[in-house]
């Protein structure tokens, strides 16, 4: 079981906790929702539950909850620009099929 990240996602996680002046890291989770089934969820963290999984890479606490592992595990989280946007992309071998706006999967 493994979550990762690139330098790049690490780096904006930690100047948004900075920023935030709290926090223990970063909860990623799935949920239903979206033209695919699944919607990945994003939210920083104060209090790390008991059923919590936490992952530490570059130092930054990955934090997922029970359900979500099985969607997530192995998932490579990217912080990317492209033109004018910028943005979380999730690199995740479990997906089988994403949306076209790339905000919901299915596996």
């Amino acid at each position: 079981m493994s979550i990762s990240l690139t330098e790049n996602a690490a780096e904006r996680i930690l100047t948004f906790l900075h920023n935030r002046g709290k926090g223990e890291g970063l909860r990623l989770g799935v949920r239903t929702s979206g033209c695919s089934g699944m919607a990945y969820v994003l939210e920083f963290v104060d209090v790390i539950n008991e059923d919590d999984t936490v992952f530490e890479d570059k130092g930054v606490k990955v934090i997922i909850d029970g359900k979500s592992m099985i969607y997530l595990n192995g998932t490579e989280l990217d912080f990317v620009k492209e033109g004018l946007n910028e943005g979380f992309k999730f690199n995740n071998p479990n997906s089988k099929n994403e949306c076209g706006c790339g905000e919901s999967f299915n596996v």
